[in-house]
Order: structure tokens, then sequence, then C-alpha cells
């Protein structure tokens, strides 16, 4: 059974540094997105999974839940420390927690 969170929780171990993955695609993370998320579309979770580290619980968000809870099952299924985050973008918004806008920013170096 892939793991899940609620808001509250996800938003605790996301204000202690946890990462996180948004799974939805480019358009949608460049509406609305958590400060310091990473962007890894849903089709491309398979072929980019080495980019996450095994040893470190990361939560996967998306619109709603949904598509986050498929990539929690992929990732879990490879054996990836993955916590999906129920109720996604639409909850954490809906209880006014802060969004950033714009394209990913992807690491200078």
């Amino acid at each position: 059974m892939p793991k899940t969170t609620d808001i509250a929780s996800f938003a605790a171990a996301y204000e202690a540094g946890a990462p996180v993955v948004d799974v939805r695609e480019p358009y949608e993370y460049a509406a609305g997105h958590l400060h310091g998320a990473t962007l890894i579309p849903l089709g491309q979770i398979t072929d980019r999974a080495g980019e996450l580290d095994k040893g470190t619980t990361t939560y996967l968000i998306c619109q709603v839940g949904k598509r986050s809870l498929h990539a929690v099952e992929v990732l879990e299924a490879a054996g990836y420390d993955v916590v999906n985050v129920d109720g996604g973008m639409v909850e954490w918004a809906a209880q006014g927690r802060p969004l950033e806008q714009g394209p990913e920013q992807r690491p200078q170096g």
C-alpha cells in the first residue's frame, strides 16, 4: 500500500526541509508550485527516478493527489522511500499556504 500523508503532516515535513517532487505538467507547475519543489512530470518519473535519493524520504505532489499516488506506486516498486501528498496543490492553496509562480529554476553549475 503506497504511503500517503495529509497536508498538515506534509507541511511540517516540508518546513523541516524534506525534498518535494511535483509530478504535474510544466504549465501547471508554472501556475503555482512549492518553493524548492523539483518538477518531474509523471510521464518522466521512470526515466528521471535516478535524480531522487533512495535513502531520503521524498514527498510527491500533484494537483489533487492522483498522479502523485501513481508515481509513488512506481517509485516504491523501484525501492524509493516516497510519500504521496493527499489533496495536492488544490488543498495546499485552499489552506492559504504559500505558492510561487513561474517556470522551474534549474540549478546553475
